[in-house]
């Protein structure tokens, strides 16, 4: 098997283990004679698989009690309108702190339902780093403070989430960092993240809220978009993204064998530290554009002297293996996804090509 290092930043690499797992079982699973994904929702069979996928992501990153734990389709896109609807009522507003591209299309999507404030807009800086605590002007009587953790485009980082204060919800956008670091519920109310940058293929959204949360969310609303509805049928209010949910258990699982969150957390600062090291050490070569305070640890990104030095680097990087490296098109550069599955062999393949690369044409 000749498997290529994938760096793209979603649908993104996922672990083998749990590839070669589900391969092994799709046609026949546990010799029921038909595939997971054929069968009915309402199943034994299936019923395991889904509360064991809550149940792992309960354990694995520590969900307190009072908190519900959703599995619902539509990925982190649905939840930019889905949010606003249920908790951003008549007469009030939310606070979006504005960091990059998806905190951006989060409150566009927000202002369509309602009044919607930015204690905190990065645009000055084009985006390259994150707000301090002292910056954030939070509304005490906004309805929620949204923020997205991890600007999958810019390469920017929250560190520690901000205070609210606590009597104002916090709802963090996580989709391109889910599961790659404890998270502090103390601080939060709210996680959502798209199922494929670090979880499983694309088509589901992870959504853990506080009970106090939950109790805050409109009722009347269209039946799907009512967060009350999905956690009273434990997320099989209809037919859930089930072969989605069976890789989500799948990866958990590998998460679990491999040492869990901390091994993970190891795991990410050593392949991102390598990365950086191979940036900051080439003499500006390789150049970061991103705060070093802000710098993401899941998704990299660097410049060149020159954009068709750019594309040769891209061109040559893919002939060798390393796929995905190209920077959003709306920012162009380069950018390195370097989530959970990704093994620590594919970062240094990626270093050793940079340095090949950097003597080559430097």
């Amino acid at each position: 098997m000749a498997r290529i290092y994938n760096f793209s930043a979603g649908p993104s690499t996922l672990p083998v283990e749990a590839l070669e797992e589900a391969a092994a079982l799709l046609v026949d699973y546990e010799n029921s004679g038909m595939s997971l994904v054929e069968m009915s929702h309402r199943g034994k069979q299936y019923d395991a698989v889904h509360n064991e996928t809550i149940a792992l992501l309960r354990d694995v990153l520590q969900v307190p009690e009072g908190y519900h734990v959703l599995l619902l389709q539509g990925g982190a896109t649905l939840q930019f309108g889905m949010i606003p609807m249920a908790f951003l009522k008549p007469g009030m507003s939310a606070d979006y702190v504005m960091t990059g591209s998806w905190a951006k299309k989060a409150a566009e999507d927000a202002r369509v339902v309602g009044s919607v404030t930015v204690p905190w807009d990065g645009k000055s800086c084009s985006y390259t780093r994150m707000p301090s605590q002292q910056e954030l002007s939070l509304n005490a009587e906004a309805a929620y403070a949204h923020i997205c953790s991890n600007e999958t485009i810019g390469g920017i980082q929250w560190q520690t989430m901000p205070d609210t204060g606590g009597a104002v919800p916090l709802v963090c956008d996580m989709s391109s960092e889910i599961l790659s670091r404890p998270l502090d519920w103390g601080k939060i109310d709210m996680v959502y993240a798209g199922a494929q940058k670090n979880l499983a293929p694309a088509g589901m959204a992870l959504v853990i809220m506080s009970e106090r949360m939950a109790s805050m969310a409109r009722t009347d609303l269209p039946a799907y978009l009512r967060y009350d509805l999905h956690i009273k049928e434990n997320s099989l209010y209809n037919t859930p993204p089930t072969f989605v949910i069976w890789m989500t258990q799948l990866t958990l699982k590998w998460i679990k064998k491999i040492g869990g969150m901390a091994e993970i957390e190891r795991r990410r600062d050593e392949k991102a530290g390598m990365l950086y090291k191979a940036i900051d050490g080439s003499g500006g070569y390789y150049r970061c554009p991103v705060d070093p305070a802000s710098r993401s640890a899941m998704n990299v990104v660097w410049r060149l002297p020159g954009e068709e030095l750019e594309n040769q680097f891209i061109k040559q990087a893919q002939a060798q293996g390393l796929s995905g490296l190209k920077g959003h098109r709306s920012v162009g550069g380069c950018r390195a996804s370097i989530y959970n599955a990704m093994p620590l062999e594919g970062v240094r393949a990626l270093t050793d090509f940079m340095g090949t690369f950097m003597k080559k044409n430097g």
